[in-house]
């Protein structure tokens, strides 16, 4: 029987995002979106949001990963899906930016893991998650996915529920189809 890793479960973020806040829409579409700057593990990179501007539209997929070890339930088959497809988006044109509140190490550890394709943005004081209002319960944040288009803007947004925790990825390449 192998043994269940906890390891990295109680990080300071878990504390931190204890208590259930709900989704707050605290932004509206059409709104300029907030800025950050996160570091990429998947590329090694850092990322700016802005650096968007101008560019291309972006969806920014918020998702709930525990720990390297701990997947979401609700969110793993978001996220491996999410992957599988990441061509599908970058081929319209458009960027995705999955961001977590894993640490940098964890991160690359998912990385690895899932392989993934797709920028993964670490973000483990959980700043920008709580900066986009996505919620928390039970120790992490809660997902959202963000559609910000060419001018930085708000052109989509869904939050958690417990009906669909996540857009589904059909619904996102439609809606970043514009249909």
């Amino acid at each position: 029987m192998q043994a269940l890793k906890l390891q990295g479960l109680f990080a300071p973020r878990f504390w931190q995002n204890l208590l259930p806040l709900p989704a707050q829409p605290a932004l509206q579409r059409g709104q300029k979106l907030p800025d950050f700057l996160l570091p990429d593990a998947t590329h090694r990179t850092t990322v700016k949001l802005s650096s968007f501007i101008g560019q291309s539209p972006v969806l920014l997929a918020f998702t709930r990963i525990f720990t390297e070890n701990h997947y979401c339930p609700l969110c793993y088959p978001h996220i491996v899906e999410l992957n599988q497809r990441y061509e599908e988006f970058t081929g319209q044109g458009i960027g995705v930016l999955m961001i977590a509140s894993t640490d940098s190490r964890q991160s690359q550890r998912v990385v690895a893991d899932l392989g993934l394709k797709m920028p993964l943005l670490s973000n483990p004081s959980c700043d920008v998650f709580r900066l986009y209002g996505t919620g928390q319960a039970l120790g992490a944040p809660l997902p959202a996915q963000l559609l910000m288009d060419r001018e930085g803007r708000l052109a989509y947004q869904h939050r958690f529920s417990f009906l669909e925790p996540n857009a589904s990825v059909d619904k996102l390449l439609q809606i970043c189809q514009g249909k």
